[in-house]
């Protein structure tokens, strides 16, 4: 409560010097020179049945076993540079189309936009040209996987980002919906207002694994693989369920789940090592391929059908527990859970379950952790695993065989460059989790949050002004998914800090809550509508959607300053920009602006709280390496920075946000009503004890301005920091008001001792002032003070302010430092004897 001149100066130059040293780590990546070496997505091309041409074209199969994995199925092929396109095109071979188009089966068609003005003005916003930059061509050196065949090319639309994202011919996607035209050469044309949806296989069944069986013919058991030695066998006895009975009673059959090769990190990109009795499978598993030459079925992706039944494991209903899963269970005892999925409802409501219907739909927080265990990877930033996070949206379906409701989730992956191959874009489940080439459901931990909130997942009906906030996030991810597969035109979508999966989902988020923003502004007819219903349901829905905005933005933008990045992007996309490139910032102070979407987990963590504030429900989907055995893997939790250390994540969690909460109005008016409150109680005791008289300083106006500056950092800001930001929880970590209030005692009785024991120590001139039980006592409810205001603000400069306003009054105005000068330094010994006596 008072100048020290000489202590604690280490203090904040400590932690500014290793906010910059943190800063120089995430932003300045040492980059080692390494030889040229393979992609696991070449690694991977060498098996012949990860190649398109392994399977014949033609595939016979009976419909009550198996389906289409969609009606409009098939292979993109990137017309050559040469063909001089006049809009953005490609071909695409067809697997699956419908019933009166048989006849384009197995035949090459034209891919391309509709010609509706919204479609056009999205193809134009991210059609752009491709050339590498020297980066690009470095990270490809290492085994990244770049569109090469795209460099070069002047005006490469998504449409050609998507056929070219790879070395080869080999996207296969869902076309949803198709028009379908006729040229006058008599070339079938396809076109399309969304973008392809990337699939795994032709067909797919809903099977039991009954076990391996003996190799035969050419299929040769692979060398390597997880486990004991020699390799099992890859064929595999299965039985099918039976749609008439709706048993697992169906015909029985063999088919292969390969062993897939080691990818560049040494790791198995999947395995069928005991995939039979794998907990997972107990309810059946969803298969997706096709047929080789040899009629045998060849899986190249699994799902797990448990966990997208609408029959969760556990439903917790009590409002704290949804607190407690998001920050605590969802991730709890990861490495134990190898192999295991779980399914967890939370809902405030009595009857859970109801609230899901057919036709329903969710928003998904997808977000995957790391890989540990003999075969680690290693973490880009010490005692963190980063993680990647993407946005979805999951349905709840029929399904064709069992006639039971599941979800369906399709992603929206914002996905950076990358060594397996993956592509941004959106994507089904069984093709970016349950792929066995290069899907993570084996090898990485899960979490997938599905959100059902009314105000954002159900449309809007004013009249006939139609307002879907999902259909307008999936068309901003749209946008920057296509931007990612260009790299904007430099061929290298990369992570940092201020631009990766995390902060590039939510920017496409903000601009899709700007977009609905400026939707609502233009159109008086929707606000004469909102005028007229008042009570009308849809009215009170609109009103969540614009609150669920404000809070969405607030974490978006905490510091109330959007990136400037951000903001360009949107005005481009709105067409008050029309600047010919999108914008990216990568600097420090971008990262700052955005810094709770920086780490993939965080994000999830805080979008997901923020939902359930208000009353969302919350379905948790849980895989933890999934499918076969892996020993040299486990599954590692994605964590906030420095997670590994909970205690240093915690520590620097609270101090960086703390000291990043900046004051605004509200803040203010706190701090001045505490202030007028802490005078209104102090100054009576503090004048009828006679501890307090007014008085006016006789030192110069300069030093003595010096001396009130320099209390602000000590006692004030370093006070305030020891016993009030570090033991104290912040608001973010949403601790239990019981858990608050203790911590705040046990801090407000350290701060209360630390002042007799310091004037016996460091400080020898509070001796005895500082045994004062006058002095103690506004002491102790300076102490209360600030910890209120704390509780209230999460400001560090809030509660700084306030102790330095009334140490400055104390000490310059009301006889403080008199007191203190008028103590003269005395052994340590004496004063301890006095005391004693």
């Amino acid at each position: 409560m008072f100048p020290k001149t000489h202590r604690f100066r280490w203090v904040l130059p400590l932690v500014f010097a290793s906010l910059i040293a943190i800063a120089v780590l995430l932003f300045f990546p040492r980059f080692n020179s390494e030889p040229a070496r393979d992609s696991s997505y070449a690694i991977a091309r060498r098996s012949p049945f990860n190649r398109p041409s392994y399977y014949p074209l033609e595939q016979d199969f009976n419909l009550d076993f198996y389906q289409p994995t969609g009606t409009w199925v098939g292979r993109l092929i990137l017309p050559p540079v040469e063909a001089e396109l006049t809009s953005d095109s490609v071909e695409i071979e067809l697997y699956s189309t419908p019933e009166e188009f048989e006849n384009l089966r197995g035949k090459v068609a034209r891919l391309e936009w509709s010609q509706t003005p919204e479609v056009q003005a999205y193809v134009q916003a991210v059609t752009t040209e491709v050339r590498f930059t020297r980066v690009t061509e470095e990270s490809q050196r290492r085994g990244t996987v770049h569109p090469h065949r795209l460099d070069g090319r002047d005006r490469v639309g998504p449409l050609q980002s998507l056929a070219g994202a790879r070395s080869e011919d080999d996207v296969i996607v869902r076309l949803d919906p198709t028009l379908v035209a006729t040229e006058a050469d008599g070339t079938p044309v396809l076109q399309i207002g969304q973008e392809p949806v990337q699939v795994t296989g032709r067909v797919y069944g809903l099977v039991k694994i009954l076990g391996p069986v003996a190799p035969e013919g050419k299929i040769q058991t692979q060398q390597t693989c997880p486990g004991e030695q020699p390799c099992a066998s890859e064929l595999f006895r299965v039985r099918h369920y039976n749609r008439e009975s709706r048993r697992w009673d169906g015909p029985e059959g063999i088919i292969r789940i390969p062993q897939q090769s080691r990818g560049l990190r040494d790791i198995f990109l999947s395995t069928p090592h005991h995939l039979a009795e794998s907990p997972a499978g107990k309810a059946g598993w969803y298969i997706y391929g096709a047929w080789d030459s040899e009629d045998l079925f060849t899986v190249q992706a699994i799902v797990p059908r448990s966990l997208l039944q609408l029959k969760p494991h556990d439903i917790a209903v009590e409002g704290a527990e949804g607190v407690r899963y998001i920050q605590q269970r969802n991730w709890q005892e990861t490495p134990g859970r190898k192999g295991t999925i779980q399914s967890i409802l939370v809902d405030p409501t009595t009857d859970p379950l109801s609230n899901w219907q057919e036709g329903d739909r969710a928003l998904v927080l997808h977000l995957f952790g790391g890989i540990g265990g003999e075969k680690a990877e290693p973490n880009t930033i010490p005692a963190t695993t980063t993680g990647h996070f993407a946005y979805g949206i999951a349905e709840v379906v029929r399904d064709r065989f069992t006639d039971e409701l599941r979800f369906e989730i399709l992603y929206h992956q914002v996905y950076a460059h990358n060594t397996n191959g993956i592509v941004a874009g959106a994507a089904t489940w069984a093709n970016y989790m349950g792929d066995l080439e290069k899907g993570w459901l084996g090898t990485r931990p899960v979490s997938d949050i599905l959100i059902k909130f009314d105000a954002i997942t159900q449309d809007y009906d004013f009249d006939g002004i139609l307002l879907s906030p999902l259909a307008t996030l999936q068309q901003q991810l749209q946008v920057m998914t296509a931007r990612y597969r260009t790299g904007d035109g430099t061929g290298n979508a990369t992570v940092t800090p201020a631009t990766s999966c995390v902060q590039d989902s939510n920017q496409a988020l903000y601009i899709a809550i700007e977009s609905i923003k400026q939707q609502v502004a233009a159109n008086p007819n929707i606000q004469t509508w909102l005028q007229t219903h008042p009570d009308d349901p849809q009215t009170q829905r609109f009103q969540q959607l614009v609150d669920l905005g404000r809070a969405l933005e607030s974490n978006l933008a905490p510091f109330k300053i959007v990136r400037s990045d951000w903001k360009q992007n949107a005005e481009k996309l709105a067409g008050v920009n029309q600047g010919d490139r999108f914008t990216r910032n990568n600097s420090l102070l971008t990262a700052l602006l955005s810094w709770r979407t920086v780490l993939p987990r965080r994000g999830q963590d805080e979008i997901a709280q923020i939902f359930r504030d208000r009353g969302a429900q919350l379905w948790f989907l849980r895989t933890n390496q999934v499918g076969g055995w892996d020993e040299e893997i486990a599954p590692a939790a994605p964590t906030v920075l420095f997670g590994q250390i909970p205690l240093l994540s915690t520590l620097f969690t609270r101090v960086f946000v703390a000291l990043t909460t900046f004051p605004g109005l509200r803040e203010v008016l706190i701090a001045m009503g505490i202030l007028l409150l802490y005078g209104a109680i102090a100054l009576p005791i503090g004048f009828s004890s006679g501890f307090l008289h007014s008085t006016l300083s006789s030192h110069p106006l300069i030093p003595q301005g010096r001396a009130i500056a320099f209390a602000f950092l000590a006692p004030a800001f370093t006070e305030e920091f020891i016993f009030r930001v570090l033991p104290l929880p912040h608001l973010l970590e949403r601790a239990s008001a019981i858990a608050w209030i203790l911590w705040g005692l046990l801090s407000l009785l350290l701060f209360i001792l630390y002042h007799p024991l310091n004037a016996l120590s460091f400080y020898r001139t509070g001796y005895p002032t500082f045994f004062n039980p006058i002095f103690l006592s506004l002491a102790a409810l300076l102490g209360l003070a600030c910890t209120i205001a704390y509780r209230l603000t999460g400001s560090l400069w809030v509660i700084a302010f306030i102790h330095w306003i009334v140490v400055s009054a104390w000490l310059f105005a009301l006889g403080g430092k008199q007191k203190l000068d008028s103590q003269k330094p005395q052994p340590l010994a004496i004063k301890q004897e006095q005391y004693i006596q």
